[in-house]
């Protein structure tokens, strides 16, 4: 997968995709991560990216021309169109759902947005969709960006060790994580779950999955409507319910 950031700060994008997990896929070549100085394609000497708003109003607008050359630039590299996305808080809300979805795109281009927002005449030319991390407003685009980049690179086959890196953690499959422990055994008078040193891999299975229903639940039950649950589950869901009114 290749993903193209178009910002106004780019070393701040290279020095986030250069670090960790995300950093050792790129140097393998597993993604490919490329971060677009916006200025570059500003058409006068001063570099300007931005003007008033017609009609009135305060702040500045990013101008149309820098972004679309900086797309077409894009596409004449690809030799096609990516998926172009903007960061709005307009945009529909991220999932784990979304992100499987993106992951299928061989390219992604993502527009960070700055000031009061973009001339709409380039998003309807060339933005596919909108996307926001949560409803507030931040002073860039380039931190919702991120938190997509990473999040979707992680999802590349390769790019971390094994699949249950991700499939087991919250969100994946409609549920949040179950709790975990590591060693020792007993931290300051208090020990772990029994079944977990039972050695019965089945058992620890079910324990794992319906804690995961249980941690749902009790913190975001609006999850539970379109997660997929077995009818066995389904029967815990609603004993549980019925135990903590």
């Amino acid at each position: 997968m290749r993903i193209d950031i178009i910002t106004l700060f780019p070393e701040m994008c290279e020095a986030v995709m250069s670090e960790s997990i995300i950093g050792r896929a790129r140097k393998k070549g597993i993604i490919e991560v490329i971060c677009h100085q916006l200025r570059d394609f500003a058409l006068d000497k001063h570099k300007k990216v931005d003007d008033t708003t017609y009609g009135g109003g305060m702040g500045m607008l990013m101008k149309a021309e820098p972004i679309a050359l900086c797309i077409e630039n894009i596409c004449d590299t690809l030799g096609k169109k990516p998926h172009c996305i903007f960061m709005s808080p307009k945009g529909k809300k991220l999932t784990q759902a979304r992100l499987r979805e993106l992951s299928e795109y061989d390219n992604v281009t993502i527009l960070c947005g700055h000031y009061e927002g973009v001339d709409q005449r380039v998003l309807d030319e060339f933005i596919d969709e909108e996307i926001s991390i949560g409803d507030y407003v931040l002073t860039g685009g380039e931190l919702p960006a991120l938190v997509l980049a990473d999040s979707l690179s992680r999802l590349v086959p390769g790019v971390l060790s094994d699949d249950l890196c991700f499939s087991d953690e919250s969100h994946f499959d409609g549920l949040l994580e179950y709790p975990q422990y590591t060693k020792p055994a007993v931290w300051r008078g208090i020990g772990i779950p029994e079944i977990l040193i039972s050695g019965h891999h089945a058992n620890i299975e079910k324990w794992r999955r319906q804690k995961s229903i249980e941690e749902t639940y009790r913190k975001r039950p609006d999850m539970l409507e379109n997660a997929m649950l077995t009818q066995d589950e389904k029967k815990f869901l609603a004993e549980l319910s019925g135990t903590e009114k």
